[in-house]
């Protein structure tokens, strides 16, 4: 399956973005697809998943934040981003979930640059 992630770009503190994720197959023949990002001289860590029954699950830094959904018609998968700081500082990818990192093969994702 191919995944576009888009909707990046720079945001003051406190603002908030949508990202998109467009996926080439239905995304519900898929057991998860999850967000993932990549700050600036660190690894790349997970931030969100939903799974095929639709249960989420979030990274400890952005729960109560951001939120994870799904468009089963059009196959995208959203991540709405709200209070950022700037710390979520990031290129942003969409990935199936679970993916073992290091192996999995990842799209240029998009930036999201949080600062005032």
């Amino acid at each position: 399956v191919q995944l576009q992630a888009s909707g990046g770009g720079l945001v003051q503190p406190g603002g908030s973005l949508r990202l998109s994720c467009s996926a080439s197959k239905r995304i519900h023949s898929i057991n998860g697809m999850g967000w993932y990002r990549q700050a600036p001289g660190k690894q790349r860590e997970w931030v969100a998943s939903i799974i095929r029954g639709g249960g989420t699950n979030y990274a400890d830094s952005v729960k109560g934040r951001f939120t994870i959904s799904r468009y089963i018609s059009n196959n995208t998968v959203y991540l709405q981003m709200d209070n950022l700081k700037p710390e979520d500082t990031a290129v942003y990818y969409c990935n199936k979930y679970p993916v073992q990192m290091a192996r999995a093969v990842w799209g240029p994702g998009t930036l999201v640059t949080v600062s005032s």
